[in-house]
C-alpha cells in the first residue's frame, strides 16, 4: 500500500489523490467526490505516508495503524467516525493499546477512523507483503569447450 501519493490538505475535508504535478502546483483529485482541483504550495499539504501516531513507545506509521484497523475488523469499516467522544476512545484503545492518551487527541482519532474508512471504500488498502524473490545467480559458463568445438580425431 503506498500511501505517499494520498495527500490531507489543511482546511479541506477529505483525502486527496495525486494526479500530477506542476511547477508550483499539485493537480489532486478529491477520494470523496472526484472532483480535482490544483494545490498551491502554499496550502499545507501532508501526505499520508508521512503521519505518525504518537505511542507510549516509537511513534507508530499511520500505515501500521491502518493495519491494525484491517486486521482486527477483518477488512470491515470501523466506526462512524462521528460517534461521540467515549466510543471513539475505547475503539481506538482497542484498536492501538500502546497509543499516548495525552497526546492523540478525539479529533485526531475522528481524523483516522474517518480517513480509514475512506480508504477501504476506495479500495486503496493493501496490505499483502511484496515479497522480492531474491534474483537466482547467473550460473558461470562452462568452461569445457562445446562439443562441435572439439578437434577432430583423424
Amino acid at each position: 500500500m503506498d500511501l505517499s501519493k494520498i495527500l490531507s490538505i489543511a482546511g479541506k475535508n477529505g483525502l486527496f489523490k495525486v494526479v500530477s504535478q506542476g511547477k508550483n502546483t499539485v493537480i489532486v483529485e478529491s477520494l470523496n467526490d472526484n472532483k480535482r482541483f490544483p494545490a498551491f504550495g502554499h496550502e499545507k499539504m501532508s501526505s499520508l505516508e508521512e503521519i505518525s501516531v504518537f505511542t507510549t513507545g516509537d511513534d507508530l506509521a499511520l500505515k501500521e495503524v491502518f493495519k491494525a484497523f484491517y486486521e482486527k475488523l477483518e477488512g470491515k469499516p470501523a466506526i462512524d467516525h462521528k460517534s461521540d467522544n467515549n466510543t471513539l476512545k475505547k475503539f481506538f484503545l482497542g484498536m492501538v493499546p500502546e497509543y499516548d492518551q495525552d497526546r492523540v487527541y478525539v479529533s485526531d482519532i475522528k481524523k483516522m477512523v474517518s480517513w480509514y474508512n475512506t480508504l477501504l471504500e476506495q479500495g486503496l488498502l493493501d496490505f499483502t507483503e511484496e515479497t522480492k524473490e531474491p534474483e537466482a545467480l547467473e550460473t558461470p559458463p562452462e568452461t569445457a569447450a562445446p562439443a562441435d568445438d572439439a578437434p577432430e580425431k583423424v
